[in-house]
Formats: C-alpha cells, structure tokens, sequence
C-alpha cells in the first residue's frame, strides 16, 4: 500500500489498480488494528484506501503507519468490520423507478428483462460507505452490466433509487444528485437518524435485491 499524508493530521494508505474482496478485507482489517492505537483518532475505510485521523501532528506519523501495515500483514484479512449480515433489498426495476434501465440494456446489448435478472441474481458486498450518509457501495456486480457513469449528473435522484455506475452498484439514500444510471428504487429505508446505527448497511454485509 502507499502512505501519503493529507494534511497535518491524516494519512491515507492507500492500493493501487482495481478494487477487490480481498482488498477490502484487508482495509477492514487494518482499520480495526487502528482504533486501537491512542494516537489515531478515527480510521475511515474507503474504496481501496484507509484514511487514518492523527489526534494530533505526529512526526513519526509514517512509523505509526508501517507498523499498522506489518501488524495487518501478519494478521491477514478480516471478514468485515462487524459480522456481516444477509439483507435483501425489494426493489421495483424500470418505469418511472429505473428510467435508465432501457439504455443500460442497450449499452450493454441485453434485453431489459436481463439486465434486472443479472443485477437480482448477484451477491453482493458492502466495500464501504461513503457519499452521502447511508450510501453503500457495493461489490459482485455482474460484468455484463457494468456501464460508465452518465456524462451528465442528475441534479435530483429519488430516495430509494437503485443505480450502476462502473463496477458497482448502490442505492440512494435521499434525495439529491448522482451520475449513476438508475435502472430501479426500493422503498427501504438505508438511513434514519433516529436508529441506532442509522445507517440500514454497513461493511461487510452481504446485499441480494429482490424484483418487485
């Protein structure tokens, strides 16, 4: 992993090249080894990055790294940052809830009923968090699916919607904007203030969407 400092107080340990399991397994990891350092104040997983909050400016901030690196390595992956859950998500695929799904299709030269068949018939992972609150993105997508971001963002995506964009796939929490293709909407909720955590997904959880 490359080290680099982001300011005075933050260190992001970083991979290069694509995003995988394994990976992100070992980003878990290496952020649970670091909430138990006193000098660290927060440890923030991100797609094939950890980014490490310093308590304070630490001049041996790249020791404090690579000793975190060295503990992980010997330690090996971890499962995810909590156990990991099976949550299954119903969702309502095209019409006004997918409006990108006919152009997924044809980008993707598949018929819209199997574009919805391959993206409810994968597992999928909870890599991270990130976004907005509640926002995960999720791992396992089936490559005959995957399409670039849309080359203009929409200034409002409903809540709920279900969109792709890459490699990936994930849902909106609320409403707002996002450049990702939307091809359904679920009426779960992914994140309310007022649960202990907010947030309905978190690392590691293991996500199937359920056609409507």
């Amino acid at each position: 992993m490359k080290v680099s400092r982001a300011s005075e107080y933050a260190l992001v340990l970083a991979y290069e090249g694509e995003a995988t399991l394994e990976r992100q397994e070992r980003i878990w990891a290496l952020a649970a080894q670091a909430r138990s350092e006193a000098a660290i104040l927060e440890a923030v997983p991100g797609m094939n990055n950890l980014t490490l909050f310093l308590r304070d400016p630490q001049a041996d901030a790249d020791t404090l790294a690579a000793r975190l690196l060295a503990a992980t390595a010997a330690a090996g992956p971890a499962a995810a940052e909590a156990a990991p859950r099976s949550v299954e998500i119903p969702v309502c695929y095209g019409g006004d809830a997918g409006p990108d799904l006919p152009e997924v299709a044809e980008l993707c030269g598949l018929a819209p009923d199997e574009v919805v068949r391959a993206h409810a018939g994968a597992l999928y992972v909870v890599y991270f968090l990130g976004f907005t609150p509640g926002f995960a993105y999720l791992g396992g997508l089936d490559p005959r699916i995957s399409v670039p971001r849309r080359a203009t963002a929409r200034t409002r995506v409903p809540a709920g919607s279900v969109g792709i964009g890459g490699a990936q796939t994930g849902i909106y929490p609320r409403q707002g904007p996002g450049g990702w293709h939307l091809i359904g909407r679920t009426e779960i909720a992914l994140f309310d203030w007022r649960n202990a955590p907010p947030a309905l997904l978190r690392a590691g959880d293991r996500v199937r969407f359920v056609p409507q």
